[in-house]
């Protein structure tokens, strides 16, 4: 779905609910095997509710967000986010975006935010789309 991009124009939800199993499959997708994100007794151990989502899987879900509705991956030219939170496993991640402003070039500025049970996890989420 590409939509005609406008200031102010919000872009539709993304809505995920990471399974319990995530974690593992991203920590052997990315390479990043902190205990943190697969050992449950290890993340309680240091104070966690539980194993907690990768960052970067986070941001992916921002990044999708904007890909699905600008046209696919070659549309997202730049992102930048602020981790503010920490995303735990089995409870709905909704990424929301507005459009900032629309460049005579053609080049649209999003601001974006992703809320885990209306905690931000990822905040100031900003873009730049080449639809």
């Amino acid at each position: 779905m590409i939509m005609d991009f406008e200031p102010g124009a919000e872009l539709p939800d993304l809505k995920v609910t990471p399974d319990r199993y995530l974690t593992v499959r991203y920590a052997g997708a990315s390479g990043d095997f902190n205990p943190i994100h697969i050992d449950e007794d290890f993340a309680k151990q240091v104070g966690l509710p539980g194993r907690i989502l990768h960052g970067l899987w986070t941001m992916a879900q921002v990044a999708r967000a904007h890909t699905e509705v600008a046209g696919g991956p070659h549309a997202l030219k730049r992102l930048s986010v602020g981790f503010r939170g920490m995303g735990v496993l089995e409870e709905e991640v909704v990424v929301s975006a507005k459009v900032s402003t629309v460049d005579e070039d053609g080049t649209v500025h999003v601001d974006s935010a992703a809320l885990q049970s209306g905690n931000a996890i990822v905040r100031r989420g900003d873009a730049d789309l080449r639809p």
